[in-house]
Formats: C-alpha cells, structure tokens, sequence
C-alpha cells in the first residue's frame, strides 16, 4: 500500500501526517508533494525523514494506490487526471468536485457506500460545517426523517488555514502591544475581538458560497430533500468550529431519544449537562476526533422541532479525519485497485 499527501505543507496536510501515524494507517510509503514554495521541505513520519516533491503533470503516481489532496480546488481540479490516470484514489478535500454527479461526497458515518461507485477515480470530502452537522443529523433522520435544517455556524480562524490562524494571532499581539491592528490579509476585517457575519463570496440570493455548500451538499450526503437555512460566522476561536442547528422532523422527537441516539452514534459524543455549565466548547473539542453535541432541547416555537449544540475540530473531522476514515473503509472492504 503506497500513500501521497497532496498539500503535504499546509494545515490539513500537517494533519494528514499525525492522523496516518496515531491511526496506524495501514500502508507501507508515504510519499509527499506540495508547490514550488514547498518542496523539499522536509518532515519526519514514523522516524524516517521525508522530502515533499514538487508536483508535476507526470508519472508519479503510478504506483500510489490511496492520494488524499489538499491543496486547493484550482490545483485539484489541474492534477486529477495525472493523480487518477493509473487507478490511484483521488480523495480530494477541495470544493473542486464535490457537487459533481460522478463523484461522491463522502461522510463515512452516513453514505461510506458511496465512495465505492467513483467513475473517475475521485471521492470528495465536504465542507468541513457540512461534515459536523451531518454527523449528528444522521441518527436523528434515523428516528425520523428531517424536513427542515437551520443552522448557525460559529466557525474558527483554522477554516482559512494555517496563515489565518498566524494572522489572528498576530493581531491579537498587535492589540496586546498597545497598537492598533495592522495584519488584515486572509479575512475581510478584523477578527481579533470580532465576528465576521461572511465565510466565502456572496451569491445572487445574499447567501455565501459556505452557505450554499450546506444546503447542496447535506442533500447529497444524506440523500435528503431537507432543506437547510444556513448563516456562517467567523469568530475569533482558534481552531474548532461550533453550530447552533434547529431541525424539524415529520414526527417529534423527544429530547430523551435523541440523546440517546447521539450518545450511541460513531463520530458523535454526548456532552450534555446545562445544568452543571457543561456543554461543548471549541477550547476543549480541538485536537479532538468527535463531533460534540450539547443543549439538545425541545424548539419552544415548533411541536416537531429539535435544537442543539455541536462543536468539533475543523482540521481533524472537518477536513483530514473525515478523509483519513474514507481511505481506512476502502481498505478495509478491499476497494482499492
């Protein structure tokens, strides 16, 4: 079995190196590639030194099996055919493929079938909010079906990548400094002791392209016709992202059962005493592999409606764990060429 990281240098692909290692990733080579700026860079995996190659249009990857990518959809989109050419499983974290009819969109807790009828060689790894929530969604739609999603997303600096976590840390040392903020490159505005009610481009119908992403992709990897209303936030927590989500069902769920099928649903921890202040929080769910869930409670304004609270790791189970999880189930039902 022989591995690529596309993306090796970035965030998620840092976190690709850890994941393999702690989850023992069943392989015999890693081999890594990055950009001009980042090759030759060298990293240390299961105590041999390795030096990411640059990535080109050529054979290199003949003999990988197994190539998890991410290093943005303009360079996913121009290497798929180079990466997949000779049968090597492309699963892509970009936003390049994902509403593709011939490629799934895999979240492993909810549809792993589906990554085994991948005509062109690619599976897609959603929006990291999108991943979260339908973690949680998924045994609750087990209960009943979901009609109606509305979420909130409060999402970290780590949604925009290892310079936006520098660069709300440098800001937050400017204000700390006496000065006034000067570093503002990765976000709109200020972040350091703000909010920023945007997270990508807006489009037509005054959503954000993150918006969008959960509407389309929740009904791709649910196979749902639930709609989903969502407004995503940037806040200034380092890493993790959290989601205040209002669903409606076809029939009303207690508050009692579905905890119970949170509790007991892969991916997904109960952490659920208000009473006691304890509930999830981005400080505590970072570096962690679950998606959290607290303040389930009844919607006081509908019969049929359910609201939580979830908090998970974006870089983990937002982007490289999900990957990492799609990678471990092919293997393990004997899906790879």
């Amino acid at each position: 079995m022989k591995v690529a990281i596309v993306g090796a240098s970035g965030a998620v692909g840092q976190e690709f190196l850890r994941l393999l290692d702690e989850r023992n990733f069943p392989m015999d080579e890693l081999v890594l590639f990055g950009s001009e700026r980042s090759a030759g860079t060298k990293y240390t995996f299961r105590g041999k030194e390795l030096t990411v190659k640059l990535l080109q249009h050529n054979d290199d990857f003949k003999d990988i099996d197994i190539a998890f990518t991410s290093a943005g959809a303009g360079t996913s989109k121009e290497f798929a055919e180079d990466i997949t050419k000779y049968g090597c499983v492309m699963i892509d974290n970009s936003s390049a493929f994902r509403m593709d009819d011939d490629v799934p969109l895999v979240v492993p807790e909810c549809n792993a079938e589906d990554a085994l009828k991948r005509p062109r060689g690619i599976i897609a790894n959603p929006n990291c909010t999108t991943i979260m929530m339908v973690v949680v969604l998924q045994p609750l739609e087990n209960l009943s079906h979901i009609k109606r999603i509305h979420v909130s997303s409060y999402q970290s600096a780590s949604g925009a990548g290892a310079a936006a976590m520098a660069e709300l840390q440098q800001q937050y040392k400017e204000i700390v400094e006496g000065g006034e903020v000067k570093t503002i490159k990765k976000f709109p505005h200020q972040l350091a002791y703000n909010v920023i009610p945007q997270i990508d481009v807006f489009q037509s119908n005054g959503y954000t392209k993150e918006e969008m992403k959960m509407y389309n992709e929740t009904q791709k990897i649910m196979h749902t016709d639930a709609k989903c209303s969502a407004t995503c936030v940037r806040v200034s927590s380092l890493r993790s992202h959290s989601e205040s989500v209002w669903i409606e069902t076809e029939r009303p769920l207690s508050v009692e059962e579905a905890q119970k099928a949170i509790a007991a649903a892969p991916g997904c921890t109960l952490v659920d005493d208000p009473a006691n202040l304890v509930y999830p929080m981005p400080l505590e769910t970072a570096g962690k592999d679950d998606v959290y869930v607290g303040r389930v409670r009844k919607d006081i304004s509908d019969e049929n409606g359910l609201t939580f609270w979830l908090s998970g790791d974006q870089i983990r189970k937002g982007a490289a764990l999900n990957a990492v999880q799609i990678g471990e189930y092919l293997i393990k039902v004997g899906n790879v060429k």
